[in-house]
């Protein structure tokens, strides 16, 4: 799968969702996301991510090995400086 659909995906349930994908072995199936989005306000970090495992599990049956998770909402990206 490449990043640009893996970030289609992602956008397709999250409307406001800026993404970043990262290869973090060079292999493509262990991968690093960012995912920046204000439906993740008021949620404990493990609802966030949840919701993201949720859109990927077809993928991580075939395609994603591992995934590191990173979630925030606009504010806080922006409080941290994080622009994607």
């Amino acid at each position: 799968m490449n990043f640009e659909e893996l970030k289609a995906l992602i956008q397709s349930h999250i409307e406001d969702a800026k993404v970043q994908v990262t290869d973090l072995t060079g292999t493509q199936d262990h991968l690093g996301l960012l995912v920046v989005s204000d439906v993740f306000k008021g949620k404990m970090l493990i609802a966030q991510h949840q919701i993201i495992m949720d859109i990927l599990k077809e993928k991580l049956k075939q395609e994603i090995h591992a995934v590191q998770i990173k979630t925030m909402t606009h504010e806080q990206a922006t409080n941290q400086g994080i622009q994607i």
